[in-house]
């Protein structure tokens, strides 16, 4: 793989990402807007769709599933949940994977995109993202960490078509429950989904405890977990990148190991990966 020689943090050598910065920035404040159309069945839509979407589009698809293949599933349920991931709103699959996959092999050092390390709290949580990265913007370099994936011509699809499958919910939603339904079940989730992942690139390279004396900055944090769907153990995570088993105490609740290990009973998914502890 290229060697990515940019300091992410030093933000001097970086580009403004107006796309981002533009995009994130509506986002919040469409979320802000749904406020005055608050009612319950609005609010329940939200709920239903974030536990839906975020559990199996982000942390069971996205996560362990496409970056780190921490078990196997039938192409065509790949492929559905991996549209799942599209409608999160978190961006095209294949940058999303490949910078994940960036992180892991770089993890809190200067490479790292996103790294609390170097460029603190907030430059973890969200200021990377308005900036351009060369490895983004460089398509042979990031095309290098997903070749497992650009050999699909469905995820160059969901890459390029990525925001319009994610908006196919509207007309859906608004004909459920009107404008409070879109306002809350999209713009409302997506803005509380984004931070959530991003909680895990920030506040779990922060704060909490390890298990495990990795190299990098990753500890346990159990109200990141409880909203992320188990993604919060990430001491773990980084302790066994692999495995699609992150909660290893038996305090350490993952849903998503749940659904994983559901599918798996299913005769769905195989060579499921575990955590190797020592006796």
């Amino acid at each position: 793989m290229t060697e990515i020689e940019t300091k992410y943090a030093d933000t001097s050598k970086l580009r403004p990402h107006w796309g981002n910065i533009i995009g994130i920035s509506v986002v919040h404040l469409l979320a802000l807007a749904a406020i005055p159309f608050f009612n319950w069945s609005a609010f329940s839509c939200f709920l239903i769709l974030f536990f839906i979407i975020s559990p199996i589009g982000v942390t069971l698809t996205y996560h362990r599933l496409l970056s780190h293949r921490s078990f196997k599933v039938p192409t065509w349920l790949e492929y559905t949940l991996a549209t799942f991931g599209a409608l999160s709103g978190q961006g095209p699959v294949l940058i999303w994977v490949a910078e994940h996959r960036l992180h892991h092999r770089y993890s809190d050092t200067t490479k790292d995109p996103h790294s609390a390390r170097d460029g603190g709290f907030w430059w973890s949580h969200v200021t990377h993202l308005f900036y351009h990265k060369p490895f983004e913007d460089e398509v042979k370099q990031w095309m290098e960490y997903v070749p497992d994936l650009a050999s699909h011509k469905y995820y160059h699809f969901l890459s390029k078509y990525n925001f319009l499958v994610a908006f196919t919910l509207v007309p859906i939603l608004y004909w459920a429950g009107g404008i409070p339904f879109v306002m809350w079940g999209f713009f409302f989730r997506i803005a509380f989904m984004l931070h959530i992942t991003w909680f895990v690139n920030s506040a779990t390279h922060k704060f909490g405890y390890r298990n495990f004396d990795t190299s990098d900055d990753s500890s346990n944090l159990w109200w990141v977990s409880l909203l992320a769907a188990g993604e919060g153990w990430h001491n773990n995570h980084h302790a066994f990148q692999k495995s699609a088993k992150h909660g290893i105490k038996w305090w350490e609740f993952d849903l998503t190991w749940m659904l994983i290990l559901t599918l798996e009973k299913l005769g769905l998914a195989t060579n499921v990966v575990r955590p190797k502890l020592s006796n």
